[in-house]
């Protein structure tokens, strides 16, 4: 690997790490003043950003087993923080999306992020961030691009059946 991409690599898992950390979770929890078991947290955000989501989509983007997140889910719904609804793209499945206290919920981590975040930007320009935002997302879409060609290809090859 090129000493760049390397360096890139290096960057992401550092910034991955730091950001899905259950430490980090639980300063935001901590910071957002909310009653929330650590283990929700990233269902509750994700819903929030991602929201109506199913269970096997939400599993996936937090690296959990479905049942799992199926029932961390019900405790959410008891709780009150999201429903579930009827997925408008497969009327057998649900998905899920954040109450009015859910969102409430999502805007006080959201506050909290921010304030968090400007913390570590406290000594970057407005030009910098701008610019680290912009390169930010276009990393992401060149990603999932790159991975919906990869998820194609994998597609592809799978009808191949041998003769």
């Amino acid at each position: 690997m090129s000493p760049r991409l390397d360096r890139l690599h290096t960057a992401v898992l550092d910034i991955v790490a730091m950001m899905n950390g259950p430490e980090r979770d639980a300063v935001l929890i901590r910071e957002a003043g909310i009653a929330l078991d650590r283990a929700l947290f990233p269902l509750l955000v994700l819903t929030g950003r991602l929201g109506p989501i199913g269970v096997r989509d939400l599993a996936d983007r937090v690296g959990r087993d479905h049942t799992t997140v199926s029932r961390q889910l019900a405790r959410m719904e008891t709780q009150g923080l999201i429903a579930r609804i009827v997925d408008t793209t497969d009327r057998r499945r649900r998905a899920c999306v954040l109450t009015t206290p859910g969102q409430a919920m999502v805007a006080c981590i959201d506050s909290a992020r921010e304030h968090l975040l400007r913390r570590s930007f406290a000594d970057w320009t407005a030009t910098d961030i701008d610019a680290l935002v912009r390169l930010t997302t276009q990393f992401a879409a060149a990603m999932r691009r790159a991975q919906s060609e990869d998820d194609e290809s994998a597609a592809g090859d799978a009808q191949v059946a041998p003769r």
